[in-house]
C-alpha cells in the first residue's frame, strides 16, 4: 500500500494500517466481559495480521498506564466516566495518527468522529441497546441523560460513517428503538472450539449451570425460582455487585443446598462445571449476542434463555434450546426442557445440533470479516456505503455473503467490466449473521 493523503485531512495510508479500538474495558479488568473478549479477539487477530493496533481504554486500580500484549499497544486512561474525556483528549492530539477506528459503544459511544478528520472512516461497534439498562443502572435524570446519548446525539455525531453490530437483532433495536438510518452491518461473535463430550447417562439428578456477571439487568435472581420449585442444582459462576444480594437471598431462603454460588472460576474449572449440566440457564432482559450462550453450545448443552434481543439470535428454539416467550414463567420452559433431555437419544439430537450451531462461529472468520471491512473503508476514505442490507454475491460459481463497502466494491468492480460477472440476491437474516451463503437444518 502506498502512502496517500485521503479528501478531508485523513491520516496518511501506510503499509501496515492504523487502527485505533476503543473500548470501555480492556479483557484484564476485574469487570470485564463479553464485549471486551469481542474487542480483544478481534484485536490480537487483527495485529497478527500486520495491523498496527492501539487499544485505548480505562484503567482499573493496579493497571499500568501503558503496556503490550500478542502486538497489541495499550492505553489505560481514567476511570468508569472519565475515561471519555481523557480517551477524547488523547484522540485529538493523535487525530492524524490513525487511517481507522473502532468505537466501541457500552452503552454510549466514545464520540471519537468530533476530535476526528472526516477522512478517517470510523465504525462504530454495538453489541447491545441500552435503553431500558439505564433506568437499571443510574437515578432518572442520569438515565435520561444516557438515553439521549445513546440515541441523538449519537446519530448525529456517527451520521457519516456506519456502526458494526453483532447481530440482526440488535440491528432491530437499533432501527426500532434508537431510530437509527445509517449503515449497520453483522460481524458477531466467535467462540473458542472446546473438546466433544458425549452426554452423560440418563440415570442422577440433572444440574443446572449459569455463566454470567452478576449485575442488576442479568437478573440471576430469578434462577432462585427455578432451584426451589423445581428443586434442581444451580450453580452460578461469575462475580459482581449483585454477588452478596445473592447469597444473602439464598441463605434466607434455605437454598444452600441447591444454589452454589462460585464466583469466578478459572477457565478449566468453568469449562468442566458447564459440560457436565444438563441445561445452562441466562435470565438476561437483553444480550447484544450471549457469548456463554454459545460457549455453552460448544460443549453440547443447550440454553434456555428469556426471547429477547440478542439471545434470540444465539438460541435457535427447540434446536439448540429454547427460548421463554412473553407470559411464560422461566420455570417452566425449564421444567419442560428437563423433561425433553430425560430421553438420552433427545441429548444426544440437541448436544449435536449446539455443537454444529457452535461451530459455525469462531473469531478468526470473525476477525477476517472485520478485516474486510477495515481494509474497504480505508481504501473508500469512508465507512458509508450504499444500501444497508446484506447481499449473496456469485462469481465464478461461488458465492459469498458481502456487505457495506466491500459489497459495493465488488458491484462496482462488476459494473466496470474489470472483474468476472455476478450475480446478487438479497442475503436471509441466517446467512448474513453466519456470512455464508446456504441453508441450515432446524
Amino acid at each position: 500500500m502506498t502512502k496517500k493523503v485521503d479528501e478531508g485531512g485523513a491520516a496518511p495510508r501506510r503499509d501496515p494500517a492504523r487502527v485505533a479500538i476503543v473500548n470501555w474495558r480492556d479483557p484484564w479488568h476485574p469487570a470485564a466481559g463479553g464485549a471486551e473478549r469481542y474487542a480483544w479477539e478481534l484485536a490480537r487477530r487483527l495485529a497478527a495480521n500486520g495491523t498496527r493496533v492501539r487499544f485505548v481504554t480505562s484503567r482499573a486500580r493496579g493497571q499500568a498506564r501503558r503496556g503490550s500484549a500478542e502486538g497489541v499497544d495499550f492505553v489505560r486512561l481514567g476511570g468508569r466516566f472519565t475515561v471519555y474525556p481523557l480517551v477524547l483528549g488523547w484522540m485529538l492530539v493523535r487525530r492524524r495518527a490513525f487511517d481507522a477506528v473502532l468505537d466501541c459503544q457500552n452503552g454510549i459511544p466514545f464520540f471519537t468522529p468530533w476530535v476526528l478528520p472526516r477522512g478517517v472512516p470510523v465504525l462504530c461497534v454495538v453489541h447491545h441497546v441500552h435503553d431500558e439498562q439505564f433506568g437499571v443502572h443510574f437515578p432518572g435524570w442520569l438515565a435520561r441523560v444516557g438515553r439521549l446519548l445513546e440515541g441523538p446525539v449519537a446519530r448525529r455525531a456517527y451520521r457519516r460513517h456506519a456502526c458494526v453490530a453483532v447481530s440482526p437483532s440488535t440491528v432491530a433495536a437499533m432501527r426500532e428503538r434508537l431510530s437509527w438510518t445509517g449503515p449497520v452491518y453483522v460481524v458477531p461473535n466467535g467462540v473458542t472450539p472446546q473438546p466433544v463430550r458425549p452426554p452423560r447417562a440418563a440415570d442422577g439428578d440433572p444440574e443446572l449451570v449459569c455463566v454470567s456477571r452478576l449485575v442488576p439487568h442479568k437478573r440471576v435472581g430469578r434462577l432462585l425460582d427455578v432451584a426451589e420449585r423445581l428443586r434442581v442444582r444451580v450453580h452460578i459462576v461469575g462475580r459482581g455487585p449483585e454477588e452478596a444480594a445473592l447469597r444473602t437471598e439464598v441463605a434466607a431462603r434455605g437454598l444452600g443446598d441447591l444454589v452454589v454460588l462460585h464466583g469466578y472460576l478459572p477457565e478449566p474449572e468453568k469449562t468442566a462445571l458447564v459440560a457436565r449440566a444438563r441445561l445452562h440457564l441466562s435470565a438476561s432482559r437483553g444480550e447484544g449476542w450471549g457469548l456463554s450462550v454459545t460457549e455453552a453450545a460448544a460443549l453440547g448443552v443447550p440454553t434456555v434463555a428469556y426471547d429477547v434481543d440478542g439471545l434470540r439470535d444465539a438460541v435457535r428454539d427447540g434446536v439448540t434450546g429454547w427460548l421463554v416467550a412473553d407470559g411464560e414463567d422461566v420455570e417452566d420452559v425449564v421444567e419442560r426442557a428437563l423433561k425433553e433431555l430425560a430421553d438420552l437419544d433427545r441429548r444426544r439430537e440437541m448436544a449435536a445440533s449446539c455443537r454444529d450451531w457452535a461451530a459455525r462461529f469462531d473469531w478468526a472468520r470473525s476477525a477476517g470479516r472485520m478485516s474486510a471491512l477495515l481494509d474497504a473503508v480505508i481504501r473508500r476514505g469512508s465507512a458509508y456505503a450504499g444500501p444497508p442490507d446484506a447481499a449473496v454475491v456469485r462469481r465464478d460459481g461461488v458465492e459469498q455473503v458481502v456487505e457495506g463497502p466491500v459489497r459495493d466494491e465488488i458491484l462496482s468492480e462488476s459494473a466496470g467490466g474489470s472483474g468476472p460477472e455476478t450475480e446478487v440476491r438479497p442475503a436471509t437474516a441466517l446467512e448474513r449473521l453466519l456470512g455464508e451463503a446456504g441453508r441450515w437444518p432446524g
